[in-house]
């Protein structure tokens, strides 16, 4: 397969797992309200974005988890002034899910199950740890400086933010973790993954 070729197959794969970002977020959430016409959710969005950045890395990945999610905000007249938060944060979240699972612990490079699914987790780990911790605190000064809060309001809404991005971040851990291993020998089969194989030692 010519490079040329890779890119497009790559920036299909990408657009799709938008649409699933997108999907998982507006249909598979728990909308909670809050204080000053605001809202956080639970959801599945954040679960995909992991699972987009284990299957094409961390620069595609981070990018359909962004776009999904930040249409989702778009479409939404609770969630549209957050939407450009939202985009820099789903795009991070695939960078470290990504970095860690294919740059640190190579696992497109490994035959060994526990081997990929330890580092496919810890990879989820990584990026939805980074969320729990960016979000309330990008959310804070973002409602505060950007969008012109309170301060004790930004405060109140950062803290149920946290909670609430926590349970997420749980779900979505396991969540994709399950996903990506369930899936991974199809793609294997497929030549989705296409690197070459070499066996690793589980650590």
């Amino acid at each position: 397969m010519n490079q040329r070729h890779q890119t497009t197959t790559k920036l299909a794969q990408t657009a799709i797992f938008a649409a699933l970002c997108y999907v998982a977020f507006a249909f598979l959430q728990i909308k909670i309200p809050v204080p000053g016409g605001d809202a956080t959710s639970i959801h599945a969005g954040n679960a995909f974005c992991a699972l987009a950045a284990l299957i094409l890395g961390g620069g595609y990945g981070g990018l359909a988890g962004a776009v999904g999610m930040t249409i989702g905000d778009l479409l939404d007249p609770i969630y549209i002034v957050g939407a450009p938060k939202t985009f820099v944060l789903k795009f991070m979240i695939g960078l470290i899910v990504g970095l860690v699972a294919h740059r640190i612990a190579k696992i497109n490079e490994s035959t060994d199950k526990k081997y990929v699914m330890k580092w496919s987790v810890l990879a989820c780990v990584a990026g939805l740890g980074f969320n729990v911790i960016a979000d309330p605190v990008v959310g804070y000064f973002y409602k505060q400086y950007i969008l012109g809060q309170p301060q004790q309001m930004a405060e109140t809404l950062a803290k149920i933010n946290g909670a609430a991005t926590l349970i997420n971040a749980v779900v979505s851990i396991v969540l994709a973790g399950l996903l990506y291993n369930a899936v991974r020998p199809v793609l294997l089969k497929s030549g989705l993954i296409t690197k070459e194989i070499r066996r690793t030692k589980a650590v």
